[in-house]
């Protein structure tokens, strides 16, 4: 028993324990890839002479950090959500024997301490060999020069506490249902929260609403006064931050009409119709399987965005001033490569959270398959219903994703190098094609890939057998 509640518990919270791994790597290599570039400047009798470029390259590291531990944070909440939804039914029952809804979202939170605890220590450890191996690289090739580095330095320790505290605040956060479970769901079972019941939350729809706007409009002064100071980008991370909390916070707003929209999409097919009402029966499953697909391809876009939008802030600017900007090449080919190293960690974020809300989804409605198999619906009939409703989940995830990604792109490109000599004001958003054509294909690929293995599995249980599963 206690061997199967074990597995059970790491098929759970497998994807929450990769996520705090890549947001605690990803923050630590940064942190050690960009000390080891400000002791190669340093050591430079000419560029040691000058702190900015250090402070420079401190401000972007601290940037990224705080926008991959911020959406890891994002990611595992919704990923504790969903799981304490599938747990409603156990969660109520403990209810029934004497359990106080405090003591199982205490029990939810430490689960959620422990995840944070191996995944920010597992990602330390690789983010730190990850960077060794880049600086060994690099000084073999010629790249850098060879420099002492201090590779155990104690500002490493941030992000790894900060991938612990916010993991376990997300459990708590993420937890938050565990108080309106009764004991009387563990008898008549549970359902979400219908599209009714959710509207009439008017505190939470106001929070959403007033992040939304204010971040929003942070955003639009970060670009103003990115005509002004490179550093405005700091204040464009709050606004970004405020505005995207809004979005999530307000997802059964914003994903119910997209829904309905590609929802048209599917054709009139018994098992499309199906597919599309379910996605708008229940808005808060809906919005929590989409969630995190919205946060991968806006980390996708975002980055790609403003990769794009940095080679046309730096051609602009070249242009104008072809005698200041003439060794420019260089700056683009690194900038390139470091944003490519960020749309990698972000497509891994990505994939981990269309992967894991898509399965958990699915498994989790294994009584409501099997009454739907009981009903007469063919196995053939079920497998087209569950990827008809992916395809109208994912594909409405990457058209929202898209939407917020080249916005966010945009504004950070145009705060950080607005103020360069030679740009003229504020420039439109440069579109990466390559990355968005690979973003649709890719989550083509991941919903597939995601509905197979739980899609077979639910379709081989019989309907009786599926009816008094728990």
């Amino acid at each position: 028993m206690a061997a199967g509640s074990s597995s059970a518990g790491l098929r759970e919270h497998g994807s929450s324990i990769l996520v705090a791994l890549l947001s605690s790597a990803f923050g630590v290599a940064l942190l050690q890839i960009t000390g080891v570039l400000a002791d190669v400047i340093s050591a430079d009798p000419v560029a040691g002479a000058s702190h900015t470029v250090g402070i420079m390259l401190a401000v972007v590291a601290w940037v990224f950090i705080a926008i991959a531990i911020y959406v890891g944070s994002i990611v595992t909440a919704n990923t504790f959500a969903t799981i304490v939804a599938g747990r409603a039914r156990t969660i109520a029952l403990l209810r029934l024997v004497g359990s106080s809804a405090r003591q199982q979202r205490r029990a939810v939170a430490r689960e959620g301490l422990v995840v944070g605890i191996v995944g920010a220590i597992a990602g330390a450890a690789i983010g730190t060999g990850l960077a060794v191996g880049l600086e060994r690289l690099a000084v073999l090739v010629g790249w850098l020069p060879e420099v002492a580095h201090d590779w155990a330095d104690v500002g490493l320790a941030f992000p790894i506490l900060a991938v612990v505290l916010t993991t376990w605040l997300a459990a708590w956060v993420g937890s938050r249902r565990v108080l309106t479970v009764t004991p009387l769901q563990a008898i008549g079972g549970s359902q979400p929260l219908s599209q009714e019941e959710l509207r009439a939350r008017p505190g939470r729809n106001t929070v959403a609403i007033v992040l939304f706007a204010l971040g929003t409009a942070i955003l639009v002064l970060a670009m103003l006064l990115g005509l002004a100071s490179p550093f405005a980008v700091l204040i464009g991370v709050v606004g970004g931050i405020l505005s995207f909390t809004g979005v999530v916070l307000g997802a059964h707003l914003v994903m119910p009409p997209a829904l309905r929209l590609v929802g048209r999409m599917l054709g009139r097919s018994p098992a499309a119709r199906l597919a599309a009402a379910n996605a708008l029966r229940y808005p808060e499953r809906a919005s929590r399987t989409t969630i995190g697909v919205v946060i991968g391809v806006t980390l996708v876009t975002m980055f790609g965005v403003t990769m794009a939008s940095f080679r046309m802030l730096l051609q602009e600017a070249s242009r104008n001033e072809p005698e200041i900007y003439a060794g420019t090449a260089a700056l683009l080919d690194s900038v390139t490569a470091v944003f490519t190293v960020l749309i990698g960690v972000s497509a891994l974020i990505a994939a981990v959270g269309l992967v894991n809300a898509l399965s958990l989804s699915v498994l989790q409605r294994t009584r409501e398959l099997g009454l739907l198999r009981a009903l007469g619906f063919s196995r053939g009939q079920l497998r087209r219903m569950i990827l008809a409703e992916s395809v109208q989940l994912t594909l409405t995830a990457v058209l929202v994703g898209l939407v917020l990604g080249a916005s966010y792109g945009w504004a950070g490109a145009q705060s950080m190098l607005g103020s360069l000599r030679g740009v003229p004001g504020i420039v439109a958003p440069g579109v990466p094609w390559a990355i968005i054509a690979i973003v649709v294909v890719a989550a083509a690929v991941l919903t597939l890939v995601a509905t197979i293995a739980p899609t077979r599995r639910a379709t081989r249980v019989s309907p009786i057998s599926a009816l008094a599963v728990e």
